[in-house]
C-alpha cells in the first residue's frame, strides 16, 4: 500500500474524551485526513485489537481501505494478532527503542507500511544517514511541547527540544524518504508546515480531544490543501 501522510491522525482511547475511538476515526477520514495511527499506552491488546476492528471497518463503510492506512503505534503483536484475525491493518509505526524495523518488515511483509520515529537529537544528520530501504516514512518533531506525549523530543537531561520551522525546512529538503510533524500541532501551524516542504502534519487532541472533532478535522485538512 502507498502510504499518504498528508493528514495523519494519531489516537488511541486515552485521548477521545470518553467518546469511542472509531468515532474520531470516521469524523477524521470524512473530514480528509489521509493516514491513521492507533496508539495508547494504557490499552490492553484486546482493546486495542477492538479498537483496529471498529476503525477498519469504519474506513471500509467510507470507501477509504484502499487509500486511507491503518495503522499500529509500536505493538508488533497487535497487528499480527489483527491480521489474523482478518482484521485490515496496513502496518506499524515504531520508536528507536521498539522492535527493529528489520524484524516489522520481515513479519509483516514487504506491502505493509512502515514507519520509524527519527530522533530529536541531530535529527538532520540521522534522516540523511539512516538506511531508508525497510521504512515508508519517518515521523518528526516535536514542533511544541505537548501532554499527549510529555517525553516526546526529551534529552538525556530531561529538557524538551522542539524543533522551529527553519529545521523542519531543512528536513524536508534532506530527507530522502517522506516525513511527517507532530507534536502540539494547532491549526495555525499548518500553513508555515506545509511551506517547510515536510510530507505532512500528524496530531492527536487538535482532533481526539475536540467539540467537534469532524469540524476541527476538516480545518486542518482545508488549510494543509490549500497552502
Amino acid at each position: 500500500m502507498k502510504v499518504d501522510i498528508s493528514a495523519y491522525l494519531v489516537v488511541g482511547r486515552e485521548n477521545t474524551l470518553g467518546r469511542p475511538v472509531c468515532k474520531i476515526v470516521e469524523d477524521a477520514v470524512k473530514a480528509g485526513f489521509t493516514c491513521v495511527q492507533i496508539r495508547s499506552k494504557s490499552s490492553s491488546a484486546i482493546e486495542m485489537l477492538e479498537d483496529l476492528r471498529q476503525s477498519a471497518d469504519v474506513i471500509c463503510k467510507l470507501g477509504k481501505s484502499d487509500s486511507v492506512a491503518l495503522l499500529v503505534d509500536d505493538r508488533l503483536d497487535v497487528a499480527l494478532a489483527a491480521r489474523e484475525m482478518g482484521i485490515k491493518v496496513d502496518g506499524v509505526h515504531v520508536g528507536q527503542s521498539d522492535i527493529p524495523v528489520s524484524v516489522c518488515r520481515k513479519l509483516l511483509g514487504k506491502d505493509a507500511v512502515i514507519g520509524l520515529s527519527a530522533p530529536t537529537k541531530d535529527l538532520i544528520e540521522y534522516v540523511q544517514s539512516a538506511d531508508v530501504s525497510l521504512i515508508d516514512y519517518f515521523g518528526a518533531g516535536p514542533v511544541h511541547e505537548t501532554a499527549t506525549k510529555p517525553d516526546c523530543g526529551m534529552d538525556q537531561n530531561g529538557k524538551v527540544i522542539t524543533k522551529t520551522f527553519d529545521e523542519l525546512l531543512e528536513l524536508g529538503k534532506k530527507s530522502p524518504i517522506p516525513v511527517v510533524v507532530g507534536g502540539g500541532v494547532k491549526l495555525n501551524d499548518i500553513e508555515p508546515l506545509k511551506k517547510t516542504g515536510v510530507g505532512g502534519f500528524f496530531v492527536v487532541s487538535a482532533v481526539a480531544g475536540a467539540d467537534n472533532p469532524y469540524e476541527e478535522a476538516k480545518k486542518l485538512c482545508d488549510c494543509w490543501n490549500r497552502s
